[in-house]
This record gives structure tokens, C-alpha cells and sequence, in this order.
């Protein structure tokens, strides 16, 4: 997965953003100067409104500034949304051009999310970790890249600790407990020390590089969050804990609603339930066949569904047995990224970034969500470093638990999971991404068309002999996205119809062969969570098919394909599709 907060796109040069220049083709539409001045307007307000997002961007005019999260501040932002969404009303969308006619498409999505997102879902309320996670950010921004020199970062990180504690207070004002989930509140509370760990781990060991005073302040913000941190533990411990009774299921009406908002496609709830379950059948099939390879060719040409299970099952136990040491997992995912560089760079699949990745072990507020993430950098932190993050085997688990996840992440998972995340996946696609010249398509990046191109890089690989052509490899490669499709039946199996754990666990585990550590990560994941789960399934249908247009025309490349696919940023694919086909926006 690529986090969500993170976003990207050319965005803000000098001490403001400067107003979006038209081609002269444009410069003759009223309308069009119209929408460039109205996504000027939006986007300053927006990175105002949102401080710690906006240094993640790259705009680093409010790095010493954090969210106003308060009601007032809310408030206030909904007020701008609501004014920009009328402005945009009045805006004639078919004199803007096809581009334009994409990002006020977009721009009016987000503006209408924000809003009901506010007064309708109110996860401000009860959705705990929407909190933990702005805190986290606002000093892991500043200090995992040096897009200034360490002692001006520092004083923005000084700034922002003595700003943490008002944060955390608003917190504690706005969340209702009884409304909070269980799993929301226990997640945030095991999270919490994270904040800290930031501070004592990249901000205190730098203090020395400021000036007396500066040192002081520093020395001494920290010390007031330490306190802030500690009292706000205990009232996760004693008071969120003990009172979180809200019910993690949003309901299939809120679902519906979100889903609209995170997918932006014209699929629904039903027609995605419908090609998951018709795709489940299609890849056990493949995956029989691979697996049946793979022992000899013993099984019988048309098993029974009790056979089908055992050999595949018997397979994926042999690719299992192949996995690293629990020390030596970031280790065997570096090994894996330079050989998955190196087979894309020879086979000529795509244009490859001049920026860097590097493997880095995921951040303590971050953990407890997801195995691994991907982090790119904001677009004017030109050079900086993408971040493929992987979170590390708990030390409190049992050697039953480690050995359940390292048969999960074996060499043949770590080698899918790092093309995913790294190579094509994530980091090409983002990067890409943030050459798009639409500031507003880059800001607001599809997570389907985002999530959906690195699920179609796990079977690009696979499909081109990465790893040898190993068929133990596509095997898994094909288990990773069975995995995929299951998510979008539990996303809104869980939230929409009542699924229970057990029958969550049976689906992972047996239809889906993942281990049990995979399966209770994601029963997990899947009640922090609505809607983000179906961006994978949905993307790699959406991407399959933008490709499958694509090779009906004369002269096909797949270099040429996949860098004018990635050139439009990254909207929802249907915009894609619209722009590189000549289709109604």
C-alpha cells in the first residue's frame, strides 16, 4: 500500500503559490481561466487548512504550523468547501479542455468528500487514529528527508512539539468514546509512544546543531510533549480503553457512500462483490494448474474441490519452507529490490525514476495497519529519497506467530510484496506521478488507480518470468492476489453485512491459503478501515482494462503503454481511459 496522507504532485514554488500559467491554446477560454483561478484558490486553502499535509508535499511555508482541528477550525475550513464548490458550480465544464474537464471532475469529488466526511461520517469523532496519525506526521515530515538543512528543520519540529500538546487536548475534547471501536481505541494506544520515539530518536540526538537558546527550547518543548504524551497515554489506557463501545461497521449506507467517494468509478458495491467472487474461482483454477506443475503433475486434470485445496495447499507449503531468517527480512527485501531494478531496467518495461528508494523499517506510529508501505517524497524535495517502509516481526510474538508470518513474507512473498511497493510498483508509478504538470490531478491521486497499478505490476512481473519463471513464484505471486480479491469481499462483507471473525478467518485462511499472523493482520486492518480494501481489487480490474484497449490498437508497446498510462498522474481510471482514448469526460 502507498499511505494515503501522503500526496503528490508539482505543487508551490517561492513564498506562495504561484497562479497556474495557461498554454496559449488555453489563454482564449474564459472558462478555463476561470477553473485555473478557482484551483488556485482551492489549493492554497487547502495546504493552509492542512499543514502537515503540506509539508509532506513539499511546501514548506507552514512548517511550523499544525491542523487546526478544533471546532472552530473545522468549521471554518467547511465554510471555504462550500464556497469553492459553488464557485465551481458556475464554471461551464464543457468550454474547459479535456484535461481541465478531469481535474474539475476531481476537484468537485474531494470538495463534496470533505464535506460529508465532516458532517456526515464525522470521523473526527470517533475514528481515533485520524488523530495519531497527524500528530506522528507532523514531525516525521520534517525530519525523515533533508529538504533543508537539519537545524532549520529542527526549529519547525521545535515549534511544532509546542503546538502537540493543543492537538492532543483537542483530541481528547472531540472524540466521543462511546462512539470510538474498540479496535480503533487499542490501536491508538499501542501507537502513542511512537510519538515520542520520533522525538528521541531523530529530533533530541540533532539538538547540539542549534544555537544555546534554540537548544533550550528544544530541550524544553520536548520535555512539555513528554509530559503531554504520558497524560495522554493514560487517558487512552483509563478512559478511551475501558469506554470505546462504538461499533467498527459503518453500515451499508455509509459504505455506499464512501465507496462512491474512494473509488470514483461507476462499479457498485454489488457488481464488485459479483466479479471478486467469478474472479476467486478463475485463480484457485490457475493456481491448481501452477501448483499441480510444481509436484510432478500428479493431480488429476479436473480435481474435486477437496483436491484443488490440498495440492495447492501442498505447493504453497514448498514455497513456504523457503523464507529468511526473522533477522534477515529487510535484508532479503534489499536483495530482492536490486534484482527486481535490474529485470525491469533489462526487459525495458517502463521509463525508470532518477530519484532513489530506500528500504527503511516502518516507524513505530505507523505500525499495527499494514506489513509495508510505500512513501514518496513531495515533488518539489527534488532528488529526496522514496521510502519503502517494512514493519518489523513484534518482539513480543511467539515463535508460532513468527514462523506463521515468515511463511507468509517467504522469499517468493517478500520478492511480490517489494515489487508492489518498489519496483514497478509504487515507487515508479508515484513518480511518474509527480511529473504529471495537473497540480489538482496530483494532489487528489486516485488510491484505486494508485493501489490498482502496483496490484497489475505484481502480475506484469510474473507474467514477464520475474524470478526465472519460477512456478512456485507466479503460484504465490497469484496467492498474493487471491489475497487481493478477498479484500474487497471482506471490506464490505465486514462493514455492510455482518461477516464475523470466523467467517473472515475461513475466507483468508482456506480460500485464500494465507497464513493465520496475514489473516488476523488483516481482520484487523479491515475494521480501521472501509472502502480502502476494495481499491486493489478494483484498480488491477480497471488497469487490466485500460490495457486490454490498449493492445487493440496497431503498433502496441508496453514501454510506450505504461509511461503514457502513468503520464496523466494518477485520477481514477476512467479519466485515464478518457484522456488516452478520446473519450467523454
Amino acid at each position: 500500500m502507498h499511505r494515503p496522507t501522503r500526496r503528490h504532485a508539482v505543487l508551490m514554488t517561492g513564498a506562495a503559490l504561484a497562479a497556474p500559467a495557461l498554454s496559449p491554446a488555453l489563454a482564449a477560454s474564459a472558462a478555463d481561466q476561470a477553473f485555473a483561478a478557482l484551483s488556485h484558490r482551492w489549493l492554497e486553502a487547502w495546504l493552509r487548512a492542512s499543514p502537515v499535509t503540506a509539508t509532506g508535499l513539499g511546501d514548506h511555508r507552514f512548517d511550523s504550523a499544525l491542523d487546526d482541528m478544533s471546532p472552530a477550525g473545522r468549521a471554518a475550513a467547511i465554510a471555504q468547501w462550500r464556497a469553492l464548490l459553488a464557485m465551481l458550480d458556475k464554471i461551464d465544464r464543457k468550454s474547459l479542455s479535456r484535461d481541465n474537464q478531469v481535474d474539475a471532475a476531481m476537484l468537485e469529488t474531494q470538495l463534496r468528500y470533505a464535506i460529508w466526511d465532516d458532517q456526515v461520517l464525522k470521523s473526527w469523532s470517533w475514528d481515533a487514529l485520524v488523530w495519531s496519525q497527524l500528530a506522528g506526521q507532523a514531525l516525521y515530515v520534517l525530519m525523515a528527508r533533508a529538504f533543508a538543512p537539519l537545524p532549520s528543520r529542527l526549529l519547525s519540529a521545535t515549534a511544532r512539539m509546542q503546538k502537540l500538546p493543543g492537538l492532543l487536548t483537542q483530541m481528547r475534547a472531540s472524540l466521543a468514546p462511546a462512539h470510538v471501536p474498540a479496535i480503533h481505541a487499542t490501536t491508538v494506544a499501542q501507537q502513542n509512544s511512537g510519538l515520542m520515539d520520533i522525538v528521541d530518536s531523530m529530533i533530541l540526538p540533532q539538538a547540539h546543531l542549534l544555537a544555546a537558546a534554540q537548544q533550550a527550547a528544544l530541550k524544553d518543548a520536548a520535555m512539555a510533549l513528554r509530559r503531554a504524551a504520558t497524560e495522554h497515554q493514560t487517558w487512552l489506557d483509563k478512559t478511551l480503553v475501558p469506554r470505546a463501545k462504538g461499533d467498527f461497521r459503518i453500515g451499508a449506507q455509509l459504505f455506499d457512500q464512501k465507496l462512491a467517494f474512494t473509488l470514483d468509478s461507476p462499479l457498485s458495491r454489488k457488481d464488485i462483490r459479483a466479479r471478486a467472487e467469478a474472479a476467486i474461482r478463475d485463480v484457485r483454477a490457475q493456481m491448481y494448474a501452477l501448483a499441480n506443475t510444481a509436484l510432478g503433475g500428479t493431480g488429476p486434470a479436473a480435481p474435486d474441490a477437496a483436491t484443488q485445496q490440498r495440492i495447492i495447499k501442498a505447493a504453497l507449503d514448498k514455497a513456504a519452507a523457503d523464507r529468511p531468517a526473522r533477522a534477515h527480512v529487510v535484508d532479503a527485501a534489499r536483495t530482492i529490490l536490486a534484482e527486481a531494478t535490474s529485470f525491469v531496467r533489462a526487459k525495458n518495461l517502463i521509463t525508470l525514476p532518477d530519484a532513489p528508494v530506500e528500504l527503511i523499517i516502518m516507524p513505530k506510529f505507523q505500525q499495527g495497519v499494514a506489513v509495508a508501505y510505500c512513501d514518496p517524497p513531495g515533488p518539489l524535495d527534488a532528488g529526496q529519497k522514496t521510502f519503502y517502509a517494512v514493519s518489523p516481526i513484534p518482539a513480543k510474538w511467539t515463535a508460532a506467530q513468527t514462523d506463521s508470518f515468515l511463511r507468509e513474507y517467504n522469499n517468493r512473498g517478500l520478492a511480490d510484496i517489494t515489487v508492489h511497493e518498489a519496483m514497478p510498483g509504487h515507487y515508479v508509478q508515484l513518480w511518474h506521478s509527480n511529473k504529471c504538470p495537473s497540480k489538482v490531478r496530483g494532489v487528489l491521486g486516485s488510491g484505486s488507480f494508485v493501489e490498482g497499478w502496483a496490484v497489475y505490476a505484481e502480475n506484469l512481473m510474473a507474467e514477464q518470468g520475474f524470478h526465472g519463471g519460477d512456478p512456485l513464484y507466479r503460484l504465490t505471486q497469484l496467492k498474493v492476489y487471491l489475497r487481493t480479491v478477498t479484500n474487497a469481499i471482506l471490506d464490505q462483507a465486514i462493514h455492510c453485512d455482518g461477516m464475523s471473525e470466523q467467517d473472515a478467518m475461513k475466507l483468508m485462511t482456506q480460500t485464500a491459503f494465507q497464513e493465520e499472523r496475514e489473516a488476523a493482520g488483516k481482520w484487523t486492518r479491515a475494521r480501521l478501515s472501509a472502502t480502502q480494501l476494495s481499491t486493489y481489487f478494483v484498480g488491477r480490474q480497471e488497469h487490466d482494462g485500460l490495457r486490454a484497449r490498449a493492445q487493440k490498437k496497431p503498433g502496441f508497446n508496453l514501454k510506450a503503454y505504461h509511461d503514457q498510462v502513468l503520464s496523466y498522474g494518477s485520477p481514477p481510471a476512467r479519466y485515464a481511459g478518457a484522456l488516452m482514448f478520446g473519450d467523454a469526460i
